[in-house]
């Protein structure tokens, strides 16, 4: 059987996209890389087109257009510019797959496009489905197009349900190693810079997903990433802190009987499995030697002072427009926090408000979910300037 495939990285500069190319590097007679895309990381991506020698590179910064362009002017290599480039590129006849991996609100376009155009989607981008999950499973299935999961947590659910898919599922246990600050309260939370917050104990990953880890927003974006990807009640998702990142998630049949998978964390391995799928794919990654973790711990997710994971679940139980505000108001957070802006808390704070303050849809189309985006952006930008959130104590 014939297993090799075009792949396109949307988003080949950021961590997940990196770690992609990684992969094919060891595998160059199973994949080929036909387009890559960055956001303003010009020189690792000229970098990565000169390695690879893709059929397309686009620059989502329209201002860095030349500077690519003239740099690939050498090679046979076609350059555009602008993110509606990048959705009409995700229609190429050439792809086979789309590993969506650019960060946040701004990956659902292009992966939309991709959907429409019946390529398979390796999803490393949980925002997509976060903001507007209904939309884009509906478009899946309406254009034959498996959606494989590249994040940790759900590709150990995806092949914990390998052979499975016909026995329904009665919970799945999402696991999160409780960030840098697992056991801290508020009052230690209230001060804290983002320098201890990018430092997480167990993974190598970009800021934003760094930040939100260290907060369980990431966990909170996994649960209701998971709901769409597995067809799931928010009733049946439960995290749980398992500080070692060994066992990275579970599923629980109506039998009582549960599955796990386990390994070191390491990203490449969950990137490979979504691209190969459903071949399992000789590597030299790490191995996991279980005397070198004589305990695996567990324990409940401390939602009272992680608040963020709390509000995620309100936004998914409610439904609607919700999720999406949720994602919005948290990348103007992450964001200001990263700048100095506002403190850890006050990021939950932020999300909370702009919650409570935009206008709930109970039926969003796509339209709703890009006019939802832009006002939060644009609400919690203005909360932020205008110093009218409250700092948490």
């Amino acid at each position: 059987m014939n297993t090799h495939k075009n792949i396109a990285i949307f988003g080949s500069t950021g961590s997940i996209g990196t770690q992609a190319l990684d992969v094919i590097r060891a595998n160059t007679d199973k994949f080929t890389v036909e387009v890559l895309t960055g956001n303003d990381n010009v020189d690792l991506l000229i970098k990565q087109a000169i390695e690879f020698n893709p059929n397309t590179v686009v620059i989502a910064d329209e201002s860095k257009y030349l500077y690519v362009k003239q740099a690939l002017q050498p090679y046979d290599i076609k350059v555009y510019a602008g993110n509606k480039s990048i959705a009409e590129v995700a229609k190429m006849d050439s792809i086979d797959m789309v590993i969506a991996a650019i960060v946040g609100y701004a990956g659902l376009e292009s992966t939309l496009s991709a959907i429409e155009a019946g390529k398979q989607i390796a999803l490393a981008n949980k925002e997509t489905l976060v903001v507007a999950g209904d939309l884009v499973t509906t478009l899946a299935k309406e254009n034959g197009v498996n959606i494989y999961p590249v994040d940790s947590e759900h590709s150990a659910i995806f092949q914990c349900l390998a052979g499975e898919f016909h026995n329904p599922i009665e919970k799945i246990y999402l696991t999160a190693s409780g960030g840098p600050f697992r056991g801290k309260n508020r009052d230690f939370l209230k001060d804290v810079k983002k320098e201890q917050a990018l430092k997480h104990p167990n993974w190598e990953m970009g800021a934003k997903i760094t930040i939100d880890s260290a907060s369980l927003m990431n966990k909170g974006l996994e649960v209701i990433e998971a709901k769409w990807l597995f067809g799931l009640a928010v009733e049946q998702i439960d995290v749980i802190i398992h500080p070692q990142s060994i066992i990275h998630s579970i599923v629980q049949f109506t039998d009582g009987s549960m599955k796990a998978q386990m390994g070191l964390p390491d990203m490449k391995l969950p990137i490979q499995y979504a691209m190969s799928y459903p071949q399992r794919i000789k590597s030299d990654f790490s191995r996991f030697n279980f005397m070198n973790y004589p305990q695996l711990t567990f324990e409940p997710a401390d939602t009272n002072t992680f608040r963020n994971l709390s509000l995620a679940y309100e936004a998914l139980k409610k439904g609607g427009n919700s999720p999406c505000i949720l994602n919005a108001a948290n990348e103007i957070a992450v964001d200001a926090f990263l700048k100095d802006k506002i403190g850890f808390l006050q990021m939950g704070d932020l999300v909370e408000k702009c919650l409570q303050t935009i206008h709930f849809i109970s039926k969003p189309g796509y339209e709703d979910y890009i006019n939802t985006n832009k006002e939060t952006r644009i609400v919690a930008a203005e909360l932020i300037s205008s110093s009218m959130l409250i700092k948490s104590i």
